[in-house]
């Protein structure tokens, strides 16, 4: 005895060649071996052709939005590809210029260095005589 499941939670069952349970335009017959199903569709009450060209239909707009869903991808990737060439340039532009200011801060840091050392002697200076001042 063999038995199988169909779509929908029809259930076929081969054993005395009984009639089976099928969806609307199938019918069975007995078949020579047992464990055989022999299916014939009935084209008056299956409609077949329509379910093919509701099909085909529907496969014709899964292409479509596929091919959409490619050329959005195309032109998003594009795009990132934009942003990475200007991400790049931005980033030597930057390197380039933190080179320059390198040079510069070598060439008159000096001079800075020892100004910020004076200043903040001239500040420790005058809190110093502050408090002297203050106390008496």
């Amino acid at each position: 005895m063999a038995s199988s499941s169909f779509r929908g939670g029809s259930s076929f069952y081969n054993g005395d060649a009984a009639p089976f349970r099928s969806r609307e335009g199938l019918s069975t017959r007995p078949a020579a071996a047992s464990d055989e199903i022999q299916l014939q569709i009935d084209p008056m009450q299956g409609d077949l052709d329509d379910e093919i060209v509701g099909l085909h239909s529907q496969v014709k707009r899964l292409r479509n939005i596929a091919q959409d869903i490619g050329t959005e991808a195309k032109s998003q990737q594009d795009f990132l590809d934009q942003l990475q060439m200007t991400l790049i340039k931005a980033q030597a532009g930057v390197k380039n210029n933190v080179r320059r200011l390198n040079k510069k801060i070598i060439q008159n840091g000096s001079n800075h260095v020892i100004q910020v050392v004076v200043f903040a002697l001239i500040c420790f200076f005058i809190v110093y005589m502050w408090a002297k001042m203050s106390r008496k």
